[in-house]
């Protein structure tokens, strides 16, 4: 009897022993078979549970903030108004002391003798009268008032005069024109860009006339010289020879040109 209750006991004793090492090997399968997170994801997961935003939201934010298209001014913006509006105010001052100036240039060369010198500046003066007109259109279209100009200049000799306008259409052409022309592309204005651009071609015609009158002249050959020239009314292109059907610039009818044969 009393040996089969110490069986009884010993088994009892050794199924309790074992119970530990049961619950040990469930711990460790319940642990391999649950779900793997790395170690970001529980950074995030503890950043959001605490309010944070992660460091990665931060940097996506300024980047998306960096490539926002920069502002710029539109074609019809007040800057660019003003820049226009003045290089025409200064277009216009230009092209009507240039007028009257060889306006007395060729009273001066009719003085000295030179007839022809004096008719290539009467048609230049016309010219430039015509530029001032075009560049006063655009500025009244804008509402604008060109300036009051009192010409200041002084009268030379025929050479020297001749240089002078070599020089001021030189500038012309290389810089002011140029210049203001692209302001005027820049900002889609078509008039303006029409009446800078009919000056600036014209302004090419200029110059190689003058530089063929000073040869002329330093050559003691100024009866070689046209005794006739034809402007354009339009944009006041200067033609000293028989000119095409149409305006090289404008396409306005020879019929209309405007011709210089008297002083």
């Amino acid at each position: 009897m009393k040996k089969n209750i110490l069986i009884v006991v010993l088994m009892a004793v050794a199924g309790i022993l074992m119970m530990p090492s049961c619950n040990s090997n469930a711990d460790k399968n319940n642990s391999l078979q649950a779900p793997e997170t790395t170690q970001s994801e529980t950074n995030q997961a503890t950043a959001a549970a605490n309010g944070e935003q992660d460091d990665d939201d931060d940097d996506d934010a300024l980047e998306n903030q960096g490539q926002a298209p920069a502002k710029t001014n539109p074609a019809g913006s007040t800057d660019a108004k003003t820049a226009i509006i003045n290089n025409l105010m200064t277009a216009f001052t230009g092209e009507t002391t240039a007028s009257a100036k060889y306006a007395a240039y060729a009273k001066k060369a009719q003085e000295e003798g030179f007839v022809q010198i004096a008719l290539l500046f009467k048609a230049t003066s016309r010219s430039e009268m015509i530029h001032a007109d075009n560049h006063r259109a655009v500025l009244e279209d804008m509402e604008k008032t060109a300036p009051s100009v009192s010409p200041q200049f002084s009268v030379k000799t025929t050479r020297e005069n001749l240089a002078d306008a070599i020089a001021g259409e030189a500038y012309e052409i290389s810089t002011m024109y140029p210049d203001f022309m692209a302001t005027a592309n820049t900002a889609d204005n078509q008039q303006a860009l029409t009446s800078l651009n009919y000056a600036y071609r014209t302004e090419q015609r200029h110059k190689p006339l003058y530089e063929k009158a000073l040869a002329a002249l330093q050559n003691n050959q100024t009866g070689t010289l046209p005794g006739q020239y034809l402007v354009c009314p339009t944009c006041g292109n200067t033609y000293d020879a028989a000119p095409p059907k149409r305006c090289r610039v404008s396409m306005t009818p020879s019929e209309r040109f405007i011709k210089i044969n008297s002083l």
